[in-house]
C-alpha cells in the first residue's frame, strides 16, 4: 500500500511540474496576474484532492484549465485583465499600447485568450487546443480571424493618429 501511494505521489509530482506552468499562464493570460493565480491555485488543489480521478482523465490540464475558469468567475474576476491599465497614467503603463488593448478588447474571450496564448507566450496550436479542449483546427482558425481582426483594427487606428 505505502508503494502504491507513494508512486501516486511521484506521479503527481510529475504532472505538477508539467502542469502547473502551462496552467498558471492561461489563467493569468485570461483573468490577469492576481484573479488568474488564485484561480491556477484553485485548480491546482482541486487536482490534489481528486487526483485518482483526474489522473485518467484524457485531457487534466483542459479540464483543469475549466476548473480555474470557474473559480475565476465565482470570483467575478474581469474577463480581460488590461481594462483597468487603460485608464492608468501614462508613465504607470509606458509598455501598455492603448490600440492594441482596445483592439483586443473587440475580439470574443475565446479568441482573445488563444491570441493571447499563441502570439503572447508562445504556445503551439496544440497545447493551446489540449489546454483549452478544443480541437486544433477551432484553434488555429480562432487565432487566425482574431489576427486579421487585429490588423485591421490596428489599421484603422494608424489612419486615424495621423
Amino acid at each position: 500500500m505505502e508503494r502504491t501511494e507513494r508512486t501516486e505521489s511521484v506521479e503527481f509530482e510529475r504532472f505538477m511540474a508539467m502542469a502547473e506552468p502551462r496552467l498558471r499562464t492561461a489563467l493569468t493570460a485570461a483573468y490577469g496576474p492576481v484573479n488568474g493565480r488564485a484561480a491556477a491555485v484553485d485548480a491546482l488543489s482541486w487536482a490534489w484532492e481528486h487526483w485518482s480521478r483526474l489522473s485518467v482523465m484524457a485531457n487534466p490540464v483542459g479540464y483543469l484549465f475549466r476548473v480555474g475558469q470557474t473559480s475565476a468567475r465565482r470570483q467575478q474576476a474581469t474577463a480581460f485583465p488590461l481594462d483597468a491599465d487603460v485608464h492608468a497614467p501614462a508613465e504607470v503603463r509606458p509598455w501598455l499600447d492603448l490600440d492594441l488593448v482596445r483592439s483586443l478588447r473587440d475580439l470574443s474571450e475565446q479568441q482573445r485568450l488563444i491570441v493571447l496564448l499563441v502570439h503572447a507566450f508562445g504556445w503551439t496550436v496544440r497545447e493551446t487546443a489540449e489546454a483549452l479542449d478544443l480541437a486544433p483546427s477551432t484553434v488555429q482558425t480562432h487565432a487566425e480571424r482574431a489576427i486579421a481582426r487585429l490588423r485591421q483594427s490596428l489599421e484603422g487606428c494608424d489612419a486615424n493618429d495621423r
